[in-house]
């Protein structure tokens, strides 16, 4: 199938639907049974997505798994409560005390977060790398390596992995190395990660396969030798999720193509008109050269989406606040993937920089472009940039 009818399709088999069109919201954390020979065939189906305990999903869970791994083509699927929950969790069945973890220089705060201030209380040694290492990650990579994390784009600075060259080294130096990806900025239509040598692929649900900023949700969706480690571990850390969440993002599953294919139209536009703007220093955007791996996006990815930053020239605490501030789209907040513009600024990334130095030191603005009229939005900003120079 075609993405677009994949997309219709996913997640509808006829063991889950009973016949309607959408899978039914199924709540359960008790699941009953007639006699000792049921219950006992029921544990050892336990992990087949059959009904044993809620925690272990319902069919409304196993529906959404099933259309998650259809779009992004893993074995199996794990949903979690948010989307650092996945994770977290996909690192932590793969690492245990003694270990070494690479990390991206470039990841989600949270991410980073976790690796200094979580794993190193577990005996985990985290060495941060820099995004444009590429094949070169053989150099670090140790005898006790077991995990290599990516994440393209990267968050804020939007640096484009080269995932296929450093999962082809890593694998190469041990197979046994487990590579995981955030791959929550292309969605599960963008970028396929298994065909790149991915073991496990994460997606924050809350952002683009929800498409509506009114859940939480996580999966990691896994190749055949990561599914059986990464769907225990998960359940013994005791991540499950609300069906009723679920149900919300198998909806926005049915609208992620024409969703993603407006914001993709709008953010290029929005882009190319503030490279010509005087205030710009740089754009990036990943489909365009001036973003860092431009030319990685160019041969692996198949699309774009609403998300990305640019630099300003200059700035100072009170013209960017009266950029900011009046904003009549574009409103200030955290996450991003839903259907509405937002807009974050951000300063001293170098400080948050491990290995690698960012390049810029004035401030970067993420937007998220949303779905609303594109001169709109447009001329939201400008009045930004007026109030903003008005300001300098």
């Amino acid at each position: 199938m075609k993405k677009d009818t994949k997309l219709v399709n996913a997640g509808r088999q006829a063991k889950w639907t009973k016949g309607v069109v959408n899978p039914p919201v199924f709540r359960a954390s008790t699941v009953v049974f007639d006699s000792v020979a049921q219950m006992k065939e029921a544990s050892v189906k336990r992990q087949q997505q059959e009904l044993f305990y809620g925690r272990r999903g319902t069919p409304t869970t196993f529906a959404f798994a099933d259309a998650m791994n259809e779009i992004e083509g893993g074995v199996g699927c794990y949903v979690y409560p948010c989307g650092t929950a996945a994770i977290t969790s996909a690192i932590l069945a793969f690492v245990k005390a003694g270990d070494h973890l690479l990390m991206v220089d470039s990841a989600y705060e949270p991410t980073r977060d976790f690796c200094t201030q979580t794993l190193s209380q577990f005996g985990v040694e985290v060495t941060f790398y820099d995004p444009m290492i590429g094949r070169d990650i053989k150099n670090l990579i140790q005898d006790n390596t077991k995990v290599v994390f990516v994440e393209s784009p990267g968050s804020i600075t939007m640096e484009v992995q080269d995932v296929p060259g450093i999962c082809e080294v890593a694998h190469a130096q041990n197979p046994d190395i487990t590579v995981i990806l955030d791959n929550t900025w292309a969605s599960p239509l963008h970028f396929q990660p298994f065909d790149y040598g991915v073991d496990v692929s994460v997606q924050a649900a809350t952002k683009y396969v929800s498409g509506h900023s009114d859940i939480m949700l996580g999966t990691a969706t896994a190749n055949e030798k990561s599914w059986p480690v990464l769907r225990e571990k998960s359940y013994l850390l005791g991540q499950c999720a609300s069906p009723d969440d679920i149900t919300l993002a198998m909806r926005g599953i049915r609208t992620l193509g024409v969703r993603l294919k407006q914001h993709e139209k709008n953010s290029l536009k929005i882009a190319k008109w503030l490279a010509t703007r005087a205030e710009v220093e740089t754009v990036l955007h990943p489909t365009l050269p001036s973003c860092p791996g431009h030319e990685y996006f160019k041969r692996d990815f198949v699309g774009g989406n609403g998300l990305f930053s640019f630099v300003l020239k200059k700035s100072n605490n009170q013209a960017l606040t009266a950029f900011l501030d009046g904003m009549s789209h574009f409103k200030m907040g955290f996450s991003w993937g839903g259907f509405e513009s937002l807009v974050l600024a951000y300063s001293g990334l170098n400080k948050a920089r491990a290995e690698s130095a960012f390049g810029y030191t004035t401030p970067v603005i993420r937007l998220h472009i949303g779905l609303e009229d594109i001169d709109d939005l447009i001329d939201d900003l400008e009045r930004g940039f007026a109030r903003l120079n008005s300001n300098l």
